[in-house]
């Protein structure tokens, strides 16, 4: 897919940061959009953008939606091929963080990080799939991170989950290449981009006093690494599905840190473990862990 004019893209977490400057960089390109959050009022306010982005008289429609509602999902992808008559992109760009220790992440938390984060691309992908299929050229998106190619501590759920991402969308590829219908796959990975991620976090208190201070100094200092904009991260996410790339990095920090991997792909594990006991607020405490597994929910 050379050029996004006239084509029509879905794009989940479209509400602020890169979903909002997708759909903004899209609407430049005259690409009709179709846009879902949980968030109506960033919704809304990115709807407004992206039209005051064109002169052109795009067709934009808007779903208030949780993508880890398969059936809400499967109606979203219907509604709109029935209002827009085709789609050919879907953007699986939502998603959050959660900051705990393994051994006391509950249940919930977990349930909540995995039902965004992973179910959310299974679901976008699998009921946007035959429709782009049957507009004989499409694409599929699915956003990971810099922490699908690069574990820390303190990061278990997120890690998993992006992981996750980036093995589903590969093997997607794959299967795409071998089939040859016109449609083909992306995972992208970025590094710190300037979105509300780090506000909307999760932050567990059996990290405090072992990886963090406190959780507002977390949140500062997690934005500190935030080094790149939304709008440049769309723009590179728009160059790599231009080039059929199948895998796209973003920013300085994602491309370091998957050089790091490649070449320490186990030993980079110490380093981090080494770097994480200098940075820690208590060196040596222990962090807090749940006494029964009742009370992870388990």
């Amino acid at each position: 897919m050379k050029n996004f004019n006239g084509k029509v893209a879905a794009i989940t977490g479209a509400a602020s940061g890169m979903g909002r400057a997708l759909a903004v960089a899209l609407a430049r390109e005259g690409c009709h959009l179709a846009l879902a959050d949980k968030n109506p009022q960033g919704l809304a306010e990115t709807v407004a953008q992206a039209r005051a982005a064109t002169l052109l008289a795009l067709r934009i429609s808007s779903q208030e939606l949780d993508v880890g509602d398969r059936q809400a999902m499967f109606a979203w992808a219907a509604a709109t091929v029935a209002e827009h008559g085709q789609v050919n992109l879907i953007f699986n760009n939502a998603g959050v963080a959660l900051s705990s220790t393994v051994e006391g992440s509950s249940l919930a938390d977990l349930e909540w990080i995995v039902d965004v984060n992973f179910w959310g691309v299974v679901h976008g992908t699998q009921a946007f799939l035959p429709y782009l299929k049957q507009a004989g050229e499409g694409h599929v998106i699915n956003t990971s991170s810099v922490f699908g190619l690069f574990a820390q501590p303190g990061m278990s759920g997120y890690n998993a989950t992006k992981f996750a991402v980036r093995g589903f969308t590969e093997s997607l590829r794959q299967e795409l290449d071998l089939q040859g219908n016109g449609v083909s796959a992306t995972c992208v990975h970025p590094g710190g981009i300037q979105t509300e991620i780090a506000r909307s976090s999760r932050i567990c208190d059996n990290v405090k006093g072992f990886l963090i201070d406190n959780e507002q100094q977390a949140r500062d200092d997690f934005e500190k690494l935030f080094i790149t904009s939304a709008q440049t991260a769309a723009k590179v996410i728009l160059l790599g599905v231009r080039k059929n790339k199948r895998r796209v990095l973003i920013g300085r920090d994602a491309h370091f840190l998957d050089l790091f991997v490649r070449l320490l792909p186990s030993a980079y594990q110490a380093l981090v473990v080494w770097i994480s006991r200098r940075m820690a607020p208590r060196p040596g405490k222990a962090p807090a862990v749940y006494e029964t597994q009742d009370e992870r929910g388990l």
